[in-house]
């Protein structure tokens, strides 16, 4: 089946259940304290910008780019439905994300990830993104895996 990738509303229903299963598997791997999950309200607020990707119609995976001045995205929100994993669409996500942050400007884009994640490191590298100290006002924590890519 075709995978389509477009910017959606995150206010849907769908999105919402894809966002909580994405906050469920998370919660399975860090403790709360240490997560920084954007919530689906704060997704919908200016400067945030979310892209769903859709297999026949039903919503699969997700990402986005969260603006935090003139210089400086994040990367937010990247998740792909463990069952589809494996297939590039993370990757077609995340270019997505790099090409709406080069058009908005901005110097560089970081990202604030899991300890126990490589299959999204490999996604993050691949692409340009290279592992660094803390990052925006996130805490120092064994949790945390930190990435940046210049623009």
């Amino acid at each position: 089946m075709t995978v389509t990738v477009a910017v959606e509303d995150p206010l849907q229903d769908d999105i919402r259940t894809l966002i909580a299963e994405l906050n469920a598997v998370l919660l399975e791997l860090t403790p709360p304290e240490y997560c920084s999950h954007l919530t689906v309200e704060q997704m919908a607020e200016p400067g945030v910008t979310v892209w769903i990707a859709r297999e026949a119609g039903r919503a699969i995976a997700c990402g986005a780019l969260k603006v935090h001045n003139a210089a400086t995205g994040e990367v937010k929100r990247m998740y792909t439905q463990p069952a589809l994993q494996g297939r590039g669409i993370g990757k077609i996500i995340l270019e997505r994300v790099i090409a709406k942050a080069q058009a908005e400007g901005l110097a560089e884009l970081v990202l604030e990830t899991g300890h126990q994640h490589p299959a999204a490191w490999a996604v993050y590298e691949q692409a340009g993104f290279a592992r660094c100290g803390k990052v925006l006002d996130y805490p120092e924590s064994d949790y945390s895996v930190f990435y940046r890519k210049a623009l």
